[in-house]
């Protein structure tokens, strides 16, 4: 493993990134999506680049990505594993219950949640996004953009939320290490599990479906092709598609979408 030297991530991160990974951490960068996926050929499963100030980030749907400097994480995971068709499917997922567990672990006691597929909410706001990108060789960037010391007059939103305003006390760095440190182990330890298959990939399913606050909510889903509608989210299925109840009662399972948690619901 080799290291970037940065004050922006105290030494005790580095300690769990898997043997041979990298972790790169520049001072700035356009994108750390961008960055790592010009480089994914070249770097072993596990390595990690991350950074408190990305002036070019993207989130789903080719959204831009607002982040203050020195206020959020940005942080790009690569994942190269042997994993089938449906459980490559199953990584955004898997990534926005692994930043759920991160967060929690800041924030104990907290209302974190995540709104499928994988954004992250703190009492229904969002403090996080999750951007998943398939590199030339097929491996695949999970890049993660953290919400972490923002104050309330700087929020990208008004359905926006930091770490800061939900009650966390450390500086953004020490944040930013601790956040990353257990994403970055969540990530690989549910990875290593899909690929093991059997009850231990079951598991990591079931864990992701137990933190999908979607499921059980009245939402309004809008498709890629526009069209806008209301139903019932009833649960996660095997492909990891959201699976809807729409108002003649008819179910369906929908892979591809835009989800709004309806709070008057």
């Amino acid at each position: 493993m080799s290291t970037s030297p940065s004050p922006a991530f105290p030494v005790t991160a580095a300690a769990l990134w898997s043997a041979g990974a990298t972790f790169t951490a520049p001072d700035e960068t356009g994108s750390t999506n961008a960055d790592l996926l010009a480089v994914a050929t070249e770097q072993r499963h596990g390595s990690v680049l991350a950074t408190l100030h990305q002036t070019a980030g993207r989130g789903r749907l080719d959204r831009s990505w607002t982040a203050p400097a020195g206020e959020t994480l940005a942080a790009s995971l690569l994942v190269r594993a042997d994993l089938d068709e449906r459980d490559r499917g199953w990584l955004p997922l898997v990534a926005g219950a692994a930043m759920r567990d991160a967060i929690v672990s800041v924030l104990p006691g907290a209302d974190v949640v995540v709104k499928w597929p994988n954004d992250v909410q703190i009492a229904g706001d969002k403090v996080c996004g999750v951007l998943c990108q398939v590199a030339t060789d097929g491996s695949v960037v999970v890049g993660a953009g953290v919400n972490l010391t923002i104050p309330a007059d700087r929020l990208p939103t008004p359905t926006s939320t930091s770490l800061l305003l939900a009650g966390a006390v450390d500086d953004a760095p020490a944040l930013a290490d601790a956040v990353l440190s257990v994403f970055h182990r969540s990530v690989l330890e549910a990875v290593a599990a899909l690929v093991a298959g059997g009850p231990a990939a079951e598991a990591v399913r079931s864990h992701v479906r137990a933190t999908c606050g979607t499921i059980g909510r009245r939402i309004r889903l809008e498709l890629p092709d526009g069209t806008v509608e209301e139903a019932d989210a009833t649960g996660i299925d095997d492909d990891g598609r959201i699976t809807i109840r729409d108002r003649a009662g008819a179910t369906r399972g929908v892979a591809v979408g835009d989800v709004t948690h309806l709070r008057y619901a």
